[in-house]
């Protein structure tokens, strides 16, 4: 994909205080229903990652005016829900699963037709888990034979509102449907196999959209509007959480984290963590728009492995590349099972951590749904990170408690989510350089 490498040396420690950028799922979510409100929204903490600017980009080419993005702050000049015009050409989405999924429910009610596609990397991924339940609603996309990107999105599909049980808990299907279901005729309904990031129900409520929600299952009806409002959006926990187990596993480690989302379906992280020993501190808890934030205080503790109970792997599914990380440093062996979504996300994240944790020498063991993790001593040497951009910033961090230098290659869809990692984790104390 690039010849964009890291070369990290070994030890150190991680210190002092600093912030993340922002939620990618809340950015890409800010544009998408500030551009179908009536009125201004103002966005300010916008991640200004490829991820984020290609759901930008696709709306600015649908007729929305977009001023920013200029220091995290973004103003959508709303068209309301049946305000978008017909784009020119194909929407590029890049690498962005979350911008093809949720645009693939919201473009399936316009007028008009239009197409989405994206990198290799995400033309390999799964979109039949949403092609089909639209499909059920009376949307007409067409995929490839395998299900996957281009998506060919027809208008004028009159869409009905259905009751749908996932399969898989999957925020992103999730907020597909309900985005479709803004634009059908009766209720659609979603209930979920476990709990998802929730944050298309509590924006669209912030927006003044009525839904209804069920302990599992959140429910609306078509036909009503979005109203603009100011979103201030806290610091990514999945972005937040490279430092927090890049300062577990480091002796000597002291790092405080600024306004990182707390929000309950994404905090898998932490839990996890602490029951492998980790000291994590919360403090200064509060609302920022709606979604709960908090500063993270945490410093080096010794870590022991766990079994990872079912429960958790949802609120912590992005994060899962780093916890194996703090797994292979921890004493003793963690497991984890029920966590099949990892083999196809940016790429086969068991399978490719399980390769790299093996080349520096830790006993990972690769199972259709998870891993084994014997804890141990991590070495030194070459890791591939496949293009993927959690995958570069773990093994990254797994230097910190290396024998030697690690040098982590395809590392350039690091700014998909994390624009300046490099520089952000040099000031904290990673000895970190980036070529190419």
């Amino acid at each position: 994909m690039s010849d964009t490498s890291f070369q990290v040396q070994a030890g150190g420690q991680l210190c002092g205080s600093l912030r993340v950028p922002g939620d990618k799922s809340i950015s890409h979510r800010s544009i998408m229903l500030g551009a179908l409100a009536s009125g201004v929204t103002r966005v300010s903490g916008f991640l200004e990652g490829e991820d984020s600017l290609a759901t930008l980009a696709a709306f600015r080419a649908m007729g929305v005016r977009i001023d920013g993005p200029d220091a995290g702050k973004v103003t959508v000049h709303g068209v309301g829900l049946h305000g978008l015009q017909a784009p020119d050409a194909p929407l590029y989405l890049g690498n962005s699963g979350t911008s093809m999924r949720l645009m693939s429910g919201l473009l399936a009610g316009q007028a008009f037709d239009c197409v989405l596609t994206g990198d290799a990397s995400l033309s390999g991924r799964p979109m039949r888990r949403v092609v089909t339940p639209l499909g059920s609603m009376g949307a007409r996309i067409d995929s490839t034979a395998q299900g996957t990107a281009p998506l060919h999105i027809h208008g004028g599909a009159m869409l009905h509102g259905i009751d749908y049980d996932m399969p898989v808990a999957s925020a992103q299907v999730k907020s597909s449907l309900l985005l479709a279901g803004l634009y059908a005729r009766g209720t659609t309904c979603v209930t979920e196999p476990a709990p998802t990031r929730d944050h298309t129900e509590r924006m669209l409520a912030g927006m003044g959209y009525p839904l209804q929600r069920d302990g599992a299952r959140v429910c609306l009806d078509g036909g009503h509007g979005l109203s603009a409002i100011e979103i201030d959006i806290p610091a990514d926990i999945s972005s937040a959480a490279f430092f927090l187990v890049g300062a577990s596993i480091a002796p000597g480690s002291n790092l405080q984290l600024q306004h990182v989302g707390m929000n309950p379906t994404r905090t898998g992280v932490i839990e996890i963590l602490r029951r492998m020993g980790a000291d994590i501190e919360v403090g200064n808890e509060r609302d920022a728009g709606g979604e709960p934030v908090a500063d993270l205080r945490v410093r080096y503790a010794p870590l022991h492995g766990i079994a990872i109970p079912a429960a958790l792997v949802p609120l912590a599914i992005d994060e899962f590349p780093v916890i194996f990380v703090a797994a292979a440093c921890a004493e003793g062996r963690t497991v984890l099972t029920g966590a099949e979504e990892l083999r196809v996300k940016e790429s086969d994240r068991i399978q490719v951590m399980a390769d790299g944790l093996k080349r520096l020498g830790v006993q990972a063991q690769a199972t259709p749904d998870g891993m084994i993790i014997d804890g141990g001593t991590l070495g030194s040497g070459c890791v591939d990170s496949h293009g993927d951009h959690r995958i570069a910033m773990s093994f990254a961090m797994a230097a910190l408690r290396a024998q030697g230098a690690i040098d982590i290659t395809d590392c350039a869809n690091v700014n998909t989510s994390f624009p300046g990692f490099v520089a952000l984790a040099r000031s904290a104390g990673l000895s970190i350089q980036s070529a190419g």
